[in-house]
């Protein structure tokens, strides 16, 4: 069947797909008693570059330039060049080293990691795409936004790439978040938080709602994505750092450089919003939070990690979950919740600068010429 672009679908509702459904329209449009007029109101001013504000700003949602943020755009740009889909990776020997390598214990943590990350790279696409970007007032910010959303999406895929992959049943790892209170616990702080600036009759003039927003958003930016994603991954490159499960590694180094550009450019937003609208951050509430968060980590440590593996343990995971949240305090310019964190993980960093320097018959080589010169964090 030929396809007319013009209307994709008019072969299934039994219309004529050799002719545009333009052609009655511009016809219409051309006869003399049906031409259009020009609208009798009046044209709107110029956009005012000193009307743009992160929320609650009375410039054209519309236009992107003159932009008040250049900083947003940058952050699109440099999201661009880590461009990349899962089946880019070569997955083989993920294959071979899941069936007949990995011991109990590391299959153990594989899975688990997988089946939480699933669920939070959805529940992290539903933050940004359902209750921030459509508060922001500036475009700027709006389309690096839709580029995280689209990020998010893309991770999801991954984790379900990896797992049809492997051969693992995904069912029953999908609604491991359900049935693993260790996991569930975690997914329900993040969603009992996107709960409270979900509501359509949120309005962030007033000063009790915006301060909820704030501090909400301070939380997916600062730790569910600056320091549970961050963090989450490790267990897997600890895995990758002994030649195991190469493929899976790859591609959370991938995704570890969007979440980490995603942590900091929430971070930004928030810090704009609290020196805008002339905003003081709660220490007691910042205090309940760093202390909740750590107390769900060490429960999902303890169960992840119950029994260590090679080069990788609860103890490790949960001091570098301190330092990396005393890393985003000093980004957010917040008080460190953990004071004297040690960095455990000296080589964590390192997988956020990942080079394609691979032999072809590995992997398939994908030369990203700039992204790996830029300063992920």
């Amino acid at each position: 069947m030929k396809h007319n672009w013009d209307d994709p679908i008019a072969a299934f509702n039994g219309m004529n797909t050799n002719q545009s459904p333009l052609q009655d329209t511009e016809a219409s449009l051309n006869s003399t008693t049906n031409r259009p007029t020009l609208s009798q109101h009046a044209a709107p001013k110029p956009v005012d570059v000193s009307d743009k504000r992160v929320v609650n700003g009375h410039g054209d949602i519309n236009q992107l330039a003159p932009f008040k943020y250049p900083w947003a755009w940058q952050y699109f740009l440099n999201a661009n060049k880590n461009h990349w889909t899962p089946l880019d990776v070569n997955m083989t020997k993920d294959v071979r080293d899941y069936h007949h390598v990995l011991t109990s214990e590391e299959k153990h943590v594989y899975e688990h990691v997988l089946a939480y990350l699933t669920t939070s790279d959805i529940l992290a696409m539903r933050n940004i795409g359902l209750a921030v970007m459509e508060k922001m007032t500036a475009p700027e910010l709006q389309i690096y936004q839709a580029r995280q959303v689209f990020e998010e999406a893309m991770h999801t895929w991954t984790y379900q790439h990896c797992i049809e992959t492997i051969g693992l049943d995904q069912k029953e790892i999908y609604n491991r978040y359900r049935v693993v209170p260790e996991i569930y616990q975690k997914i329900k702080l993040a969603n009992d938080r996107l709960d409270t600036v979900l509501r359509p009759d949120i309005d962030l003039n007033q000063p009790d709602e915006l301060d909820t927003f704030v501090h909400s958003y301070l939380f997916f930016a600062g730790v569910f994505e600056g320091c549970w994603f961050y963090n989450g991954f490790s267990p897997i490159f600890a895995l990758q750092r002994r030649g195991l499960m190469n493929g899976t590694a790859e591609q959370l180094q991938y995704i570890m450089r969007d979440e980490i550009l995603h942590s900091g450019f929430g971070i930004r937003v928030v810090r704009e919003i609290v020196k805008e609208e002339n905003l003081t951050l709660d220490e007691a509430r910042l205090r309940r939070m760093w202390d909740e968060c750590e107390a769900a980590e060490e429960i999902y440590a303890g169960f992840l990690l119950a029994d260590p593996i090679v080069g990788y343990n609860k103890e490790d995971h949960m001091e570098q979950f301190r330092f990396i949240a005393n890393r985003r305090a000093r980004q957010l310019k917040i008080t460190e919740p953990f004071p004297g964190a040690e960095n455990r993980l000296t080589w964590l960093d390192e997988q956020s600068n990942l080079r394609k320097e691979k032999n072809f018959f590995e992997t398939r080589v994908i030369e990203y010429q700039t992204g790996a010169a830029l300063n992920w964090d």
